[in-house]
């Protein structure tokens, strides 16, 4: 049941468990314990929610039309579903079924029109001989050790040569400039494993990695934020404006409130310091904002059919990744689908960086004639952007920032989980993962 704001009345009665943010994690939460969650936006699902744009139009739709001309977008780009375990798995298939692919991505280099499959350290053979054997040779004779940031541990797992050819300057877009003062993190997502180096300097290589099969649901993701939030009492507009965690109350924009014994917020960490006034001794931990440009047209001479995404480490725009949502599902476009395509690009900024103007992002940073430069895609029919202020967080070398602030909510009873919350990253999965866990010790014993 979704309680749009007008029905829901300020509670000052007795305290009760409440749950904040009907992302995935939010969601999963409230359907395994039966208790409330908050919503500031107009419909569940955060930045997992799918929408949709007829050609030539800008009005963004809850639902497809009737005769599927739309294209369909999601808020925070592609959401593609790895990790799963078989029980969640089980769960999913009942909410929404779901199509499985095998990942096809790659790192694209523009200048020179070159794909080489991700990841790039185990393909070497598309980079030429030279440059396979001097890399093998780097990274044969890398100096071991603790390296304090991830740009060294970039360096020290793929030697100079690749670092500067494609890590340096993709996690430099990527981070927004943060990669070298930020400590090693994520590494899973390029896998070092110099048996299989030496394999891709001369021939093909298995897929690996974190992603390397995933699953989309069959009639979109909105489909499994409909069956999460199935039975679910999501209370949407209900943006929080302050929390006092000694009173134990809740303020939301527009006056009304409620009171709570405990509290599950799906928020970002930081967001839920500055709402609650708590403070913590360390220095926050950095994050980086997303500008997502969905895009819909026409498809260019140069367009990859056979890709999922690409990985970018020069673009004049400035963006590191292009992904194509209708090379994944050709309902992503509409009718004509082999014709019309559907696509979105993430740029990243530091906080203040850009500055809330409301201008599209065609104007913002020119990605849209830069793909038509590529050959990508020709006549534009929708563009629509999303700005996500908190999309990726990291570490400072050393910092205890993280575990001070869990550790300062949860005394005044307030528990964070889901990615945003616990400041780490994780996928679709592991994220419901957490969601099902915490309602589950919610509800307590039957």
């Amino acid at each position: 049941m979704i309680v749009p704001h007008g029905m829901a009345q300020a509670v000052s009665g007795p305290g009760r468990t409440v749950i904040l943010g009907a992302g995935v994690t939010g969601l999963a939460a409230a359907r395994a314990s039966g208790l409330p969650v908050y919503e500031k936006r107009q419909r569940p699902g955060g930045l997992c929610a799918s929408y949709y744009v007829r050609p030539g139009g800008k009005e963004r739709l809850a639902a497809p039309p009737e005769d599927g001309r739309a294209f369909r977008f999601e808020v925070g780009g592609g959401h593609w579903i790895f990790g799963a375990t078989p029980l969640l798995w089980r769960l999913l298939e009942r909410l929404a079924p779901l199509a499985c692919y095998q990942r096809r991505a790659a790192v694209y280099f523009p200048d020179r029109k070159l794909y080489v499959p991700y990841p790039l350290q185990n393909h070497l053979s598309y980079l030429g001989a030279d440059v396979a054997a001097k890399v093998i040779a780097e990274m044969e004779r890398a100096p071991r050790g603790r390296p304090r940031t991830l740009a060294d541990w970039l360096e020290q797992s793929f030697g100079p040569t690749l670092t500067e050819l494609f890590f340096a300057p993709f996690h430099e877009a990527y981070t927004a400039g943060l990669w070298t003062r930020i400590a090693p993190q994520e590494t899973f997502k390029s896998p070092v494993d110099l048996d299989l180096v030496r394999r891709g300097a001369s021939g093909e290589t298995p897929a690996v990695g974190y992603n390397a099969a995933f699953c989309y649901p069959v009639r979109g993701l909105d489909a499994l934020i409909s069956g999460l939030a199935r039975g679910c009492r999501v209370h949407c507009q209900r943006e929080v404006l302050r929390i006092d965690p000694r009173r134990k109350q809740i303020e939301f924009v527009g006056g009304s409130g409620l009171r709570y014994e405990v509290l599950v917020s799906t928020l970002p960490l930081s967001e839920m310091l500055r709402l609650t006034g708590l403070e913590v001794d360390d220095e926050p931990d950095p994050h980086t904002r997303v500008h997502v440009l969905n895009i819909g047209a026409w498809r260019g001479p140069a367009f990859p059919p056979e890709v999922h995404w690409i990985y970018v480490p020069n673009s004049t725009a400035g963006f590191y990744r292009v992904g194509f949502y209708s090379n994944v599902d050709a309902s992503f476009a509409p009718p004509l689908a082999g014709q019309r395509v559907s696509l979105y690009v993430e740029r990243a900024f530091r906080p203040g960086d850009y500055g809330d103007t409301g201008k599209d992002a065609e104007e913002s940073f020119g990605a849209v004639e830069e793909l038509r430069r590529w050959g990508f895609i020709t006549e534009v029919e929708a563009v629509s952007t999303d700005r996500i202020e908190v999309a990726y967080t990291w570490k400072r070398p050393g910092s205890r920032w993280r575990e001070q602030a869990l550790a300062r909510l949860q005394a005044h009873d307030i528990f964070m989980t889901g990615r945003y919350g616990k400041w780490v990253f994780q996928g679709i999965a592991e994220s419901i993962q957490d969601g099902l866990a915490a309602g589950a010790a919610l509800r307590g014993p039957a």
